[in-house]
């Protein structure tokens, strides 16, 4: 199996998303569950969109290898991040959470 057939290894990320927020922001763990709060409204996938750019922006990566994979229409959500083991996504996360309450 070539490199181009295999399948990418994606880590995943649980999160509550509160839209229409004053700012987008990383607000901090709620156990194994990431809250963010996000400006854009919850219409027409306008938060979901915003979602995957704010976490691109985070983490270091291209949005087109965040996918959401479950809760499209819910606060409660599962995104996928290609390329990117679990504990490198957990380690930029909390940078990036450290920065935020500096």
């Amino acid at each position: 199996m070539s490199r181009r057939e295999r399948p990418k290894a994606a880590a995943r990320l649980d999160l509550r998303l509160t839209p229409r927020s004053s700012k987008d922001r990383l607000l901090g763990w709620e156990g194994e569950i990431l809250r963010v709060s996000l400006t854009a409204p919850p219409v027409e996938g306008e938060a979901n969109k915003s979602l995957v750019r704010f976490l691109a922006k985070i983490l270091g990566v291209s949005p087109s290898s965040i996918a959401i994979e479950r809760g499209k229409t819910s606060r409660l959500k599962t995104v996928s991040v290609e390329d990117l083991a679990q504990d490198e996504l957990k380690n930029r996360l909390e940078a990036a959470l450290a920065k935020e309450k500096a």
